[in-house]
């Protein structure tokens, strides 16, 4: 097996702007760990970063100051950082590719939001013929409501964990993924 790891969208926009992640309120201390343990034994780590093509869009617009990765995931580095417009991040952009160059034949989700951008990222890993663990503390959303309904943000959580387990990922704790490293 050989892994990379996916760091979705951990940008300013969920700490500081318009849209905060609650839920669960450790994923952003368990993506850091990790980004560590994944730089400590040599998996690649690669940063993705959303960026809103809309010209009236108010979240995610480049080189403002919420588009910005979060100053942690910064500092704890990346090998690669890819720039995607959509909830998938192999839709138009080089991950595919790199995954390839590297051999790898696992990739490991965290990040934001659970139900967007995570969720679809993994189903495309999955129908590309990846094997995908999704860590289920190491990522996380906030509470949905729109014209089709309104959801807590546990239980939307809790949705996509139980979706991804039945086909697309093997979902686990960030302690079982560390563990199963080390």
């Amino acid at each position: 097996m050989k892994r990379a790891l996916l760091v979705i969208d951990v940008q300013n926009e969920y700490f500081t702007g318009a849209m905060p992640i609650s839920y669960p309120k450790e994923s952003f201390e368990n993506i850091i760990k990790a980004m560590k343990t994944a730089k400590e034994n040599n998996i690649v780590v690669i940063a993705i970063q959303h960026t809103a093509l809309q010209n009236n869009a108010t979240a995610f617009v480049k080189d403002s100051l919420h588009w910005q990765l979060h100053e942690e995931v910064k500092n704890v580095g990346y090998d690669y950082l890819i720039e995607k417009n959509l909830p998938g991040s192999f839709t138009d952009t080089d991950l595919h590719k790199i995954l390839k160059q590297h051999d790898i034949d696992t990739v490991t989700i965290i990040g934001y939001m659970t139900q967007m951008c995570c969720d679809t990222t993994s189903r495309q890993a999955f129908h590309l013929g990846y094997s995908v663990e999704f860590l289920s503390d190491a990522t996380g959303t906030l509470d949905i409501s729109n014209y089709a309904g309104k959801i807590s943000a546990e239980e939307l959580h809790k949705a996509i964990l139980v979706t991804q387990a039945m086909r697309f990922s093997k979902v686990l704790s960030t302690y079982d993924w560390i563990k199963g490293i080390n």
